[in-house]
């Protein structure tokens, strides 16, 4: 018993359909509006009172910015780590 494919899929034809993310125009879209929450939530900031436990908690902004400087701290790490901790391709297969 042999498997066909249909004709317009297999290793060597392109699959034709398109997703929504592959419209750059929706990638700017959600990418403004990440922007806009993210401001909307840092002017926030302003309009609430905060229980804190050490004074520089109660900074304007300080949990988006420490957020944003930790993340991009870990990104930072982990690409560092990836070349420490990476194997070859078929390290498993040996």
């Amino acid at each position: 018993m042999t498997e066909t494919l249909p004709k317009n899929k297999g290793p060597d034809k392109k699959d034709d359909k398109r997703y929504w993310l592959d419209d750059m125009n929706n990638v700017y879209k959600i990418f403004w509006a990440l922007v806009v929450v993210c401001a909307l939530l840092f002017v926030a900031d302003a309009f609430y009172h905060k229980h804190v436990v050490y004074e520089f908690e109660n900074w304007f902004g300080f949990f988006g910015l420490f957020g944003f400087t930790v993340s991009f701290a870990l990104v930072l790490t982990a690409r560092e780590l990836r070349k420490l901790l990476m194997r070859d391709e078929d390290f498993y297969d040996r």
